[in-house]
């Protein structure tokens, strides 16, 4: 095996024309930690927030990044070496995972190569019924509606808010899902209904069809006029920022606002006044969870919507297709054809 590969990499943050397909040394398992050789790579927000430079985050928070730095956390392939300390994975194991994520902000999980090391920890076995662009697409926006849906997982204290979030129960609740047709909001759609859930999927008309597949009771198409809902339980709200706010006067007193991304809300006031609880969570990486989850991928119980494929030399075109929006699931770089 040499000991080079081929990656995508930065050198300086910027648009999608910094995303360089060229090589790179090919890693080392560490202890711990097992090496993967990538099938697919999952694409992610913050793979495009590393490539930016985290020019969403107040600058206190933004991680201080060393070029070049190769994005990506999502992965799913086949473990080539086995550090001597992991003793429940074996060479020839396909595996997926979430890696280094919090952790790894700087650009440290390294997911958009054609090789990457993976703490043992943090990844489970690949469903067997899933593909392995399917099962790339799933690890972050999967354990992201996971986490703020049915369990947490960890208690790493929230950077976010003062307290931990705590996941509401949904059997028999009525549930709204912004941005239901994207990478968490499909999700989402089908864990809440899973959970016993009456969901309500928000996005374009064009999706419709498809949410409903999914399980979605009943849809909101947010391009026309709809009327105005009304003693909602709960809204996972996968856009979040400053106009999370607005969900706010729909919920009955005694729900819940979870916004995914809560930077910029400015309602806690009239949260506050409603009655209604405002929580958020940052999701990390577990492997155990992701175990968890994957046999309700191997069942059927949740499926995986691919919006697009590229090869991993095309990630440039893959962050353009990000950039223009209207994502139906999730978007994924081939690495093994």
């Amino acid at each position: 095996m040499t000991d080079m590969m081929k990656a995508i990499r930065l050198q300086a943050f910027g648009g999608p024309e910094v995303l360089r397909y060229e090589h790179a040394p090919r890693p080392e398992p560490a202890p711990g930690e097992v090496l993967i050789r990538v099938h697919a790579a999952g694409i992610n927000p913050p793979d495009w927030y590393l490539r930016d430079g985290y020019r969403m985050l107040p600058p206190a928070w933004q991680p201080r990044v060393t070029f070049p730095v190769i994005p990506g956390t999502d992965v799913s392939g086949v473990i080539v070496a086995v550090a001597g300390d992991v003793g429940d994975l074996a060479v020839g194991d396909a595996v997926f995972g979430m890696l280094r994520f919090p952790a790894g902000l700087a650009g440290e999980s390294r997911a958009y190569a054609e090789y990457v090391s993976a703490p043992a920890t943090e990844v489970a076995r690949k469903p067997a019924a899933l593909d392995h662009l399917h099962a790339a697409a799933a690890p972050m926006s999967l354990l992201t509606a996971w986490q703020f849906l049915v369990a947490l997982g960890h208690d790493a204290p929230n950077p976010l808010q003062p307290g931990q979030h705590r996941p509401v129960p949904l059997a028999g609740r009525t549930v709204l899902v912004n941005g239901a047709a994207g990478g968490v909001g499909h999700f989402a759609v089908q864990v809440a209904k899973l959970k016993g859930a009456r969901v309500i999927a928000v996005a374009s008309g064009r999706h419709e069809a498809r949410l409903r597949e999914l399980g979605a009771d009943a849809f909101i198409d947010y391009t026309r006029p709809a009327p105005e809902v009304q003693d909602l339980d709960l809204v996972l709200d996968t856009l979040g920022g400053a106009s999370s706010s607005r969900f706010l006067r729909m919920l009955k007193p005694g729900g819940a606002l979870f916004p995914v991304f809560p930077l910029g809300f400015d309602g806690a006031e009239e949260a506050a006044r409603r009655g209604v609880t405002v929580s958020a969570t940052q999701v990390r990486s577990n492997g155990a969870q992701l175990g968890e989850v994957g046999q309700l991928l191997d069942d059927g119980g949740i499926r995986v919507v691919l919006d697009s494929v590229f090869p991993l030399a095309e990630a440039r075109q893959a962050h353009e297709r990000a950039a223009r929006g209207h994502i139906q699931g999730k978007i994924v770089l081939q690495v093994v054809g």
